[in-house]
């Protein structure tokens, strides 16, 4: 991210709101399409992370003033959509002006993680230097846990101080400082990758379909029977009485349905399987 001027900083004021917000669209488009050249970091750090809950571990992300409540966005929404419990994924997320400083609570928030070698730690910040997300980083790094960066800053402290380094440069913003703008999205996008990348690996998704889904209203239950639907051939009546005797599961009701076995055969066979309902199938190898 630089922090020069946007090359169109001086006609800002002077746009109308319909240019204005064309600029902002296309300067959020290229955010994005920046976020390609950081691919190969991307997958290493969803292979790594991947790996680490595979055998126990836990993600934690920290970071401060926008980066932080992006990364406590992700994090709050890994729940509901993969089904994962709460503690699998958390952030620790620091304020805005002097709380982003704060290197001290940094060290504090990152014991008290009570981190260990089989977890991942994801550092999230702008600029890469950020006090409080720095020593986080730091005090991970001690604790032997892998650490991941994300930056908008190429050869930044905390790209130098992780085991993966994502750098994405996203150029001036149209607002400059204003890291809510493209290094938002950008962050953003990549955060989507990473839990989504870590959570399909780990057999929480199924044919693009999230079939952990947690069934906690009536929209997301007729959501898992429409996917209990499409992935079985089965009637609609078929579907909700097997979603039913699995207790809202969409996975185990799926698995029931095609090996016609009951709650509890389908259950077994699927902790046999890690949890991953393609494996159960016989669809590919445990990992």
């Amino acid at each position: 991210m630089s922090e020069n001027a946007h090359p169109r900083a001086d006609s800002i004021d002077s746009l109308s709101t319909r240019d204005l917000l064309e600029l902002m669209n296309g300067e959020d488009g290229r955010a994005v399409e920046s976020v390609h050249v950081a691919l190969d970091q991307v997958a290493r750090a969803v292979d790594q992370i991947a790996a680490r809950l595979r055998s126990g571990g836990r993600l934690r992300y920290f970071g401060a003033g926008t980066s932080g409540r992006l990364a406590a966005l992700d994090a709050a929404e890994c729940p509901s959509t993969f089904g994962v419990a709460p503690e699998v994924v958390q952030a620790y997320a620091a304020g805005d002006g002097e709380a982003e400083d704060d290197d001290q609570q940094g060290v504090r928030d990152a014991r008290s993680a009570t981190l260990g070698p089989g977890d991942a730690v994801l550092g999230v910040s702008a600029s890469g230097r950020t006090p409080y997300v720095l020593a986080a980083a730091g005090e991970a790094r001690r604790a032997g846990a892998l650490v991941v960066a994300l930056t908008c800053a190429a050869g930044s402290p905390l790209g130098a101080a992780a085991g993966i380094a994502i750098e994405i440069d996203v150029g001036p913003e149209v607002i400059a400082g204003s890291t809510r703008l493209k290094a938002g999205t950008a962050q953003k996008v990549t955060l989507n990758m990473i839990s989504t990348g870590v959570f399909t690996q780990l057999g929480h998704t199924y044919r693009g379909r999230m079939v952990d889904v947690v069934t906690a209203n009536a929209k997301l239950r007729g959501r898992a029977a429409r996917m209990v639907q499409e992935l079985t051939g089965c009637s609609g009546e078929q579907s909700e009485a097997a979603l039913s005797e699995a207790g809202g599961s969409a996975k185990l009701a799926i698995l029931m349905l095609r090996c016609r076995v009951d709650a509890s055969d389908a259950g077994a066979r699927l902790s046999a399987a890690g949890g991953d309902l393609a494996v159960a199938l016989g669809e590919k190898r445990r990992a």
